[in-house]
């Protein structure tokens, strides 16, 4: 039977389940940047575009290009009202479709694990930045435990069962980012570790989220009913309720942030 693996072709599920997180730690994650009005970005991997929409918002800028492999996300993203200003296009990180020096930011958020080529991904950033520019990600810390939905795949785990994981996992651990921005040829590289947190009503608003999850779906269509419930208590009985009956989850994601020599 093939392996699992994680698919992103429903940009409003997506939305559903990572942009609330997504939005918290890349309001963090804009804080610790703290960028100009009137800077040209590129959002490398943008997706449904939540965090380009937090630049829009928070940071006035002159451009803004979104770059995504997938069709489904940039669908929902060009339908994001906070984004209108923002152009979005799909290309690979890997060869971004732009000329050398033409942005003064380029960011990934929440997509260096998925990068094929972490390596090339980051030298492509650098390479459309202009001298002085920032060259900047964040992503969750999977291997650590960060991941929103750690108390999902911690049961798994505990039952033995195997789920997809990015395919560039490892470059989200913090020496990894050190390792890749040092190794591009930036100059002040910083490293930040994000931690946030969400509260839900009861554990079925989290559940809710969680089973839909683009490593957890495959995972539970291969189940019986009978397995998701026994899934779904163990769940449940790693994330204790308040009084209220509210969860409440943490995630933790590495950053890294440097300039272009020039």
């Amino acid at each position: 039977m093939p392996e699992p693996q994680i698919r992103y072709d429903d940009g409003a599920t997506y939305e559903r389940y990572m942009a609330p997180w997504s939005q918290v730690a890349g309001g963090v994650f804009l804080d610790w940047l703290a960028p100009q009005p009137g800077w040209r970005w590129i959002d490398v991997g943008c997706g449904t575009g939540a965090f380009a929409e937090l630049v829009v918002s928070r940071h006035a800028p002159a451009e803004l290009q979104g770059i995504d492999p997938s069709s489904a996300q940039l669908d929902f993203a060009r339908s994001r009202p906070g984004a209108r200003m923002a152009e979005f296009r799909q290309g690979e990180a890997g060869a971004l479709p732009f000329p050398d020096d033409r942005f003064d930011a380029a960011v990934m958020a929440l997509v260096i694990f998925f990068v094929p080529g972490p390596v090339k991904g980051v030298a492509e950033m650098v390479r459309v930045v202009r001298p002085g520019g920032m060259v900047a990600a964040y992503a969750w810390d999977i291997l650590g435990g960060g991941f929103p939905f750690e108390p999902v795949f911690a049961e798994l785990r505990a039952r033995d069962l195997k789920f997809p994981l990015p395919p560039s996992s490892e470059a989200a651990r913090l020496r990894a980012m050190q390792s890749l921005w040092t190794g591009a040829g930036l100059e002040a590289v910083e490293t930040f570790e994000i931690t946030v947190q969400r509260s839900f009503t009861n554990f079925d608003a989290y559940w809710s989220t969680a089973e839909v999850t683009g490593a957890v779906k495959p995972i539970l269509a291969a189940m019986t009913a009978g397995e998701v419930d026994q899934l779904k208590a163990g769940v449940c009985a790693r994330l204790p309720a308040d009084v209220a009956g509210r969860v409440t989850c943490s995630a933790r994601a590495n950053a890294a942030k440097g300039r272009v020599p020039g």
